[in-house]
């Protein structure tokens, strides 16, 4: 007969016993259940707020590769919602759990307490109310479950009791024993029919100018070297989407970068002069695309990915294939061979690359002051160890960083924000602290850094070894020029909008007890980075910038 447990142990083991090493929190809420995890090897992440918290846990996951818990109170509920969109348009599995106050409680005007369900339902694939601990078992294996299988999404369990104190308080007689499948993305990995995968690698033989495009869910089902493998096969240069940077050399002569609204001006021109796109677990949404101009709406698509929903959601001209993009891929090699193709797209492709970093090569190697941004990607590139994680905002953090900082395809990752400011620097902590053997570097303008500046205090406390590099240019710098444009005659001043600072962030970085180097001069730039990298400890490195920079603009057609 089971061993009965009270919630908050049952809870605790589970959560140990799925291999979780952190989970990340705000106080106050299942307070006996991080108690009890404490005596499990499991870490208590502290954050200063619920949005730091589940970026910090969305750090996590996406290195881990695994579903990451994070817990708020009744009240920070809404706040944790809000935070879960990047988690949720990234494809990371978090699994949030929350307190509500109890049913008798409710409709009645309680005290900070407002509908949960609402909020969560726009963000997370599962979510659901638990009242009774029997019920937490049932429920926490579904959650998981949704978390990872098919595209990967965040989940939410809201558990009765404000602090949650009524499941943890409940018994449970179940064993707090999880399924190994739902300990790992991903947890299976389905292939199309031999029929389909002929009609596909047909119909991709029989076009002359093949493009590869792989999205994040080519990067989560590890890929990598079977993208590699059909490129050569077909002579296809292969982009990627910004969530799949890395997954490939950036200086293999196939590879042509990120696509799209974030893409240095040639590889949308060669995506565009494609006969025929492979799509591989990518979402095709506006940015990988371009807003749909990038291929060209009328292109012939065979798209890979594990979610039939997104089989022709974007390209009516689709032959759709279901399944894992790894699997897939491998099946559609074997039934591709090696056909006789002609390489002259690849190379002019290759051409367009090599002319585009020449172009960008004084950028790169620039001596004016205030520091020029191409310099400092060129020196975070020469920095990052072979095995290092670089974590990037988003915006211009995104662009810059994604255009001009090469990958090895290998050893180094590369996280970005999905389209939430201040993301970056919390969940390079999350990514450190599943990955401690490896060195963390943040992209983050000044702008960004702001909004979660506080968990400089939690790097401090927790001694999360982070290099944080701060573009510090004293505004929004994206929008800059365009408001200025729009400005124009008319009385007023634009700098009152999107101009702030001047700030020392190394100094402020140093009154919470961490350690501060100021850039003003590129020549101190290596110096500095090198310094920041090889200290166990978390660094502020504080590089000042122009506004009025400009990220390379993607090609678009006339």
């Amino acid at each position: 007969m089971s061993e009965t447990l009270s919630g908050s142990d049952w809870l605790a083991r589970a959560i140990a016993a799925s291999g979780s090493s952190h989970v990340f929190f705000i106080d106050a809420v299942l307070r006996r259940t991080l108690v009890a995890l404490e005596g499990l090897g499991v870490r208590r992440e502290l954050a200063h707020t619920e949005k730091g918290v589940v970026y910090m846990a969305d750090g996590y996951a996406r290195i881990a590769g695994k579903p990451t818990f994070c817990f708020a109170q009744s009240v920070g509920a809404a706040n944790m919602a809000a935070a879960l969109q990047d988690a949720y348009l990234a494809r990371a599995p978090i699994v949030a759990l929350t307190g509500h106050k109890p049913p008798a409680h409710q409709n009645r005007n309680a005290y900070q307490e407002i509908p949960h369900a609402p909020l969560f339902a726009p963000v997370t694939k599962f979510s659901t109310d638990v009242n009774a601990a029997a019920d937490l078992p049932r429920a926490l294996r579904q959650a998981l479950r949704a978390s990872i299988a098919g595209t990967p999404r965040p989940v939410h369990l809201d558990l009765n009791g404000i602090s949650a104190e009524i499941i943890e308080l409940g018994t449970v007689s179940e064993p707090p024993t999880i399924d190994p499948v739902l300990m790992g993305m991903p947890p299976h990995r389905p292939t199309p029919g031999d029929d389909e995968i002929s009609r596909a690698a047909a119909a991709i033989c029989a076009a002359r100018r093949v493009v590869i495009v792989a999205g994040a869910g080519a990067l989560q089902s590890g890929c990598g070297a079977e993208l590699l493998a059909l490129g050569a096969a077909l002579a296809a240069p292969i982009g990627t989407s910004l969530g799949a940077r890395g997954i490939i050399p950036t200086r293999h002569p196939l590879a042509i970068g990120v696509v799209g609204n974030y893409a240095a001006p040639p590889a949308n021109q060669i995506v565009h002069g494609a006969d025929l796109v492979v799509f591989i677990g990518c979402h095709t949404g506006d940015q990988v695309t371009h807003t749909w101009r990038i291929p060209a709406p009328e292109t012939p698509v065979v798209q890979i990915d594990i979610d039939p929903l997104e089989l022709g959601r974007s390209y009516s001209n689709t032959l759709g294939l279901c399944g894992d993009p790894r699997e897939t891929l491998r099946k559609l090699l074997a039934a591709i061979g090696k056909p006789m193709r002609d390489g002259g797209f690849a190379e002019q492709a290759a051409g367009l690359m090599a002319a585009w970093r020449a172009e960008m090569a004084s950028a790169f190697a620039s001596t004016r002051s205030p520091v020029q941004v191409e310099r400092l990607c060129a020196e975070i590139e020469r920095a990052l160890p072979e095995d290092g994680i670089l974590v990037a905002d988003t915006g211009y953090s995104g662009i810059w960083t994604g255009t001009c900082i090469e990958l090895n395809g290998a050893g180094q990752s590369y996280l970005r924000a999905a389209g939430s400011l201040g993301w970056s620097f919390p969940a390079a902590l999350g990514a450190k602290l599943a990955a401690p053997d490896r060195k963390v570097i943040c992209f983050s303008g000044d702008g960004a850094f702001y909004y979660h500046l506080a968990e400089l205090e939690t790097a401090r406390r927790r001694g999360i070894a982070t290099v944080t590099v701060i573009n510090n240019n004293s505004g929004f710098g994206q929008g800059w020029p365009n408001l200025v444009r729009m400005q124009g005659n008319t009385p007023g001043r634009p700098e009152e909008m999107l101009r702030f600072g001047p700030t020392d962030f190394a100094k402020v970085a140093e009154s919470f007890g961490v350690a501060g180097i100021r850039v003003t001069d590129p020549a101190d730039l290596a110096p500095a980075l090198a310094r920041a990298v090889a200290m166990d400890e978390p660094v502020v490195v504080d590089v000042v910038t122009e506004i009025n920079d400009r990220a390379p603009a993607p090609w678009q057609p006339a």
